[in-house]
């Protein structure tokens, strides 16, 4: 494919994105909780997603494709474990730090890489398979830290949800990709768009409806937040899209396993906004993580 190195940018901007919205959605959790900001994540990212596809059909001069049953149970399933891993991901920020929280979450691509070959039947060499284990003793190593400043009376339960919701981001990026491959439309940027805009807006649509019927009050506070939720929204617009972009290039290991360069992103707005700074340990475990994706880099470019 003529565009297929456009995976490599397309990963680096959706996780520069992804680590400012995270912090976005963070500051949103105290006023409105868990839900509530994962509700926003999706709520005021459906309108930039609609503007994306706007544009890309009017560049394009393309009609809108087609969609058969094995996309929309791609895009069901891809939409209901993303929903419970951002939620799992937003209730572990709340009780840790940002950094060491994004570190457990990235410890998916190996599950991303097994369920790739299981579900679609994405490739993966030996070299590549040995980039994506570098990377994740790089994540365990920073995360160790954690675990022994826990020791004295802490509490696991962050630990776990974090890898809980890796594991749900893992099985859902695999439903993503899978939903893109099935539209054909001859454009991966179409493709890629209009899996993303189905995505959100089942999402949005599920969100809503539980909000409807279990708890009112919460929509009404997810709509008068509007204006700090914009941020959020655009920022996770923008990553969602740079991620289906990527997906549709290549498989989802290696999207997922360059993606782990979040990490340095999140050290960067922790150091800044947080006011928390790594240590020797965590430095070592980046450098790990660095080494991994460049390997990666080099072998799938």
């Amino acid at each position: 494919m003529e565009f297929a190195w456009l995976w490599i940018p397309a990963t680096i901007a959706a996780a520069a994105f992804q680590a400012g919205r995270n912090a976005a959605q963070r500051s949103l959790t105290g006023t409105l909780g868990t839900l509530g900001a994962t509700q926003v994540r999706f709520l005021f990212g459906f309108p930039f997603a609609l503007l994306f596809l706007a544009v890309v059909l009017a560049w394009e001069g393309r009609p809108a494709p087609d969609v058969n049953l094995a996309f929309l149970g791609y895009i069901l399933a891809g939409a209901l474990t993303q929903i419970a891993a951002t939620a799992f991901m937003l209730a572990a920020m709340k009780e840790r730090a940002f950094v060491t929280v994004t570190a457990w979450i990235k410890t998916e691509p190996i599950q991303v890489a097994l369920f790739g070959m299981a579900v679609l039947g994405d490739p993966m060499s030996w070299l590549g398979m040995g980039a994506i284990l570098l990377a994740s003793v790089g994540v365990i190593l920073m995360s160790r830290i954690s675990v022994g400043a826990m020791a004295g009376g802490g509490s696991l339960r962050p630990i776990f949800l974090g890898l809980f919701s890796g594991s749900m981001f893992a099985i859902s990026v695999i439903f993503f990709r899978g939903a893109i491959l099935q539209i054909g439309s001859g454009s991966f940027v179409l493709d890629s768009t209009w899996a993303l805009v189905w995505s959100l807006g089942v999402q949005v649509l599920l969100l809503m409806a539980w909000m409807l019927l279990f708890d009112r009050k919460l929509l009404v506070a997810c709509a008068r937040a509007w204006l700090p939720s914009i941020p959020g929204g655009f920022l996770g617009a923008s990553a969602s899209q740079c991620w289906f972009l990527a997906f549709a290039l290549t498989s989802a290991a290696n999207v997922r396993t360059l993606g782990l360069i979040e990490v340095l992103f999140a050290q960067m707005i922790s150091r800044s906004f947080f006011a928390q700074t790594p240590s020797r340990r965590e430095m070592a475990g980046i450098v790990l993580i660095v080494a991994g994706v460049a390997l990666l880099v080099s072998q799938a470019s």
